[in-house]
């Protein structure tokens, strides 16, 4: 390792590290379901992002996943409650207990919708030394009440990527969502209906794939450096 990082002067030595496939093998794979959570973007009484997510969570159940739904009503502004808010409190209980999510939204003018938004900003990067959403796997959606757009779905792919989630490459949008729901609101064969199997299978999969291994996938140089040094500071502050 020394000659290697010789012409690396920058580097801290001892907390540089060669990734090792072997750390992508866990020893023991975790036997129970995955656990997803589902957030949709609108309150309307016939939510088409809420329809299009249950037929993801009915998709998501029938692979052997274990599914919640997140209700956004009664979800207060970000910064107009306490923390300790109970709608609050409820979501990120259920972001922590989840190990894949699915990001659900309206378009509305060019846009996510700004109850879509106040879910995602409730979600803190991290609580203490827990960082809620890195590592969990996401998948993404989108309804549009015209003909298809792609705005939503890419603003939460940002979103998504500074969240620090693994946010699977599919994606799912869906044109003139009113058309496509029939009157006992499920939706129709389609297309569209077959893109969203896609999305979730993808996703499932993902999952699988990367649960047991995530710490190790977001384990970062400059995160191990960081806290070198709070370690450093911690003792050196103790033996004052």
């Amino acid at each position: 390792m020394t000659d290697l990082l010789h012409d690396l002067p920058n580097v801290e030595r001892d907390l540089f590290r060669v990734p090792d496939s072997g750390q992508l093998l866990p020893a023991i794979l975790s036997s129970h379901a995955p656990r997803f959570l589902l957030l949709y973007g609108s309150l309307r009484e016939r939510s088409f992002s809420r329809l299009l997510t249950e037929e993801a969570a009915r998709l998501l159940r029938a692979m052997g996943g274990e599914v919640r739904i997140f209700n956004p009503s009664g979800l207060p502004l970000p910064d107009d409650a306490p923390e300790t808010h109970p709608k609050v409190m409820e979501l990120r209980e259920l972001t922590q207990w989840a190990e894949g999510m699915v990001w659900c939204s309206p378009e509305r003018h060019g846009a996510m919708t700004g109850i879509m938004k106040t879910q995602i900003d409730w979600i803190p990067l991290s609580i203490g030394a827990v960082r809620p959403t890195q590592g969990k796997t996401l998948a993404l959606m989108q309804v549009c009440g015209g003909s298809q757009s792609f705005n939503a779905v890419n603003q939460m792919r940002v979103l998504g990527r500074w969240m620090r989630m693994l946010t699977i490459p599919n994606q799912s949008s869906v044109a003139k969502a009113f058309l496509e729901f029939d009157d006992n609101n499920r939706m129709k064969p389609s297309p569209y209906y077959d893109r969203v199997v896609d999305v979730m299978e993808e996703l499932f999969k993902f999952t699988l794939l990367t649960r047991d291994v995530a710490p190790y996938l977001v384990d970062r140089y400059s995160e191990r450096k960081e806290s070198a040094e709070e370690l450093s500071r911690r003792v050196n502050q103790a033996a004052i």
